[in-house]
């Protein structure tokens, strides 16, 4: 009599304890991840061959777009109790003769790069859509005016002062008048501002038979 074999069956792995793991750790990374903040302005940085990488903390960065607006942007540092920011804006604050509430100190803490005179800086804190704050970006003024520092001067100046080890960069477009970053780099000379960077865009060299020694 033959033998009836039982039918095979192919071996089944359970998903459901991986897709419950992946549920838990998505959940994790959307309550824990921070945004980075939209900057103020687009730039098309021109290319290079350089390697050398801008430092990811203690940078002060001046952004110029093609049209020659001049925005800015300083971070909290290393030692983020320090509220690097936060104590930049005070001192403008103080200069300028405006009143900033406890909650606009702590949300410029948080933001990014802006531009805009210090008249709108306010208004610009409290806007909460996103195009309403875009329509105060108009650039820092670069003008001195009645013999007093330019406002763009005065950030350099008071984010210098907030804290010695932060570095400079100059983040230009690629289609932005010199003479607009000639202005910015002799504001920073005139702030004891010698050494900074310029961020540009990686461009590989590529090596022909040609270009090889002989």
């Amino acid at each position: 009599m033959p033998k009836i074999k039982p039918p095979a069956r192919s071996p089944r792995v359970d998903m459901t304890p991986m897709v419950d793991l992946f549920s838990v750790l998505l959940i994790f990374l959307l309550l824990t991840a921070s945004f980075r903040p939209q900057e103020a302005a687009i730039i098309s940085s021109p290319y290079s061959v350089s390697e050398k990488q801008a430092p990811d903390h203690d940078i002060m960065t001046i952004i110029i777009d093609k049209s020659g607006k001049v925005f800015f942007n300083i971070d909290n540092g290393r030692d983020t109790t320090t509220h690097t920011r936060i104590n930049v804006l005070t001192e403008m604050a103080k200069q300028y003769q405006v009143n900033f509430t406890k909650k606009e100190l702590q949300d410029f803490g948080n933001l990014a790069s802006f531009g805009m005179p210090m008249v709108n800086m306010k208004k610009w804190l409290d806007a909460t859509e996103t195009k309403d704050k875009e329509k105060f970006q108009v650039g820092i003024p670069t003008d001195s005016v009645d013999g007093r520092a330019s406002e763009l001067a005065m950030w350099i100046r008071f984010s210098r002062l907030a804290n010695v080890n932060t570095e400079v960069a100059i983040k230009g477009d690629g289609e932005t008048n010199y003479k607009v970053v000639k202005k910015v780099m002799d504001m920073l000379q005139a702030n004891r501002v010698n050494k900074f960077n310029l961020v540009t865009n990686l461009e590989k060299e590529e090596v022909t038979l040609k270009d090889l020694p002989k």
